[in-house]
């Protein structure tokens, strides 16, 4: 509404297996943000250069900070759900230039279908600034996975939603 193109963004990521897939969203930032991205990249609040989100970046429309902070924006991803390219809780798919340039010890992380949310979600989400730290959780929740695990991420992924922790 804020900003001319689709409602929807669509995003190649990498699933199970290195699998190549589309996630879909609802459109947060302005048409050109792709374009834009390299000129961003200094100002990454990640340590690591394979991570990428700018503060308050500026390819992000008024009614998409809302969206973004109430996790509305990823509403689209239960039709990624249903048609079995991510699951309710597993490790977030990378985007293709993101998982290409993981370290080898990382790719462990395509061993489960990627999730809807994850331990990253509800430990803080960007206030996990090592690329190597969110691999190590999602490892943690691969090595201990269980049915009363994804119960409890989900559980906890309401209230740090409501509540915005971490989100930014």
């Amino acid at each position: 509404r804020s900003s001319p193109g689709p409602a929807l963004f669509r995003q190649e990521r990498v699933g199970y297996g290195g699998r190549r897939f589309h996630i879909y969203k609802f459109r947060t930032m302005c048409a050109d943000a792709e374009q834009q991205l390299d000129a961003l990249k200094s100002e990454s609040i990640y340590q690591d250069g394979r991570l990428f989100k700018v503060v308050d970046d500026p390819r992000v429309t008024p009614l998409g900070r809302f969206l973004r902070r109430s996790s509305l924006d990823e509403l689209p991803q239960l039709f990624n759900v249903l048609g079995g390219t991510l699951s309710l809780v597993g490790p977030r798919p990378l985007p293709i230039d993101e998982q290409d340039a993981a370290d080898l010890w990382h790719r462990r992380r395509l061993d489960v279908t990627p999730g809807l949310t994850c331990i990253w979600q509800v430990r803080g989400r960007n206030n996990v600034t090592s690329f190597d730290d969110w691999v190590q959780m999602d490892l943690e929740y691969i090595d201990h996975w269980s049915l009363s695990l994804d119960f409890g991420i989900l559980l906890r992924t309401v209230p740090a939603v409501l509540l915005g922790s971490g989100a930014k």
